[in-house]
């Protein structure tokens, strides 16, 4: 054996370790995509907070109401003051 071939071995393994680590990464990917009701459970959940979200923003008053509110409130007022 010569002086190189250890260090061929330990590039030759840290080579193999390193595609070891980059296949187990893909196989964990395809896992997860053909997981169809994980990906199911994971979309309803988003859909289900991006509602909840939107029934709280209706929830309250606009603007518009408010100010038109306001508006007919002051106008009444007036129309009051100046038939008295």
């Amino acid at each position: 054996m010569t002086a190189s071939d250890p260090a061929k071995a330990a590039e030759l393994q840290a080579e193999i370790d390193q595609t070891r680590e980059r296949l187990g990464q893909t196989v964990e990917e395809l896992a997860a995509k053909a997981d169809v009701k994980a990906r199911a459970r994971a979309k309803a959940a988003d859909l289900t907070g991006q509602v909840r979200r939107n029934q709280v923003v209706r929830r309250g008053w606009p603007l518009g109401v408010i100010v038109a509110g306001a508006v007919l409130i002051g106008s009444a007022a007036v129309w009051r003051r100046r038939k008295a």
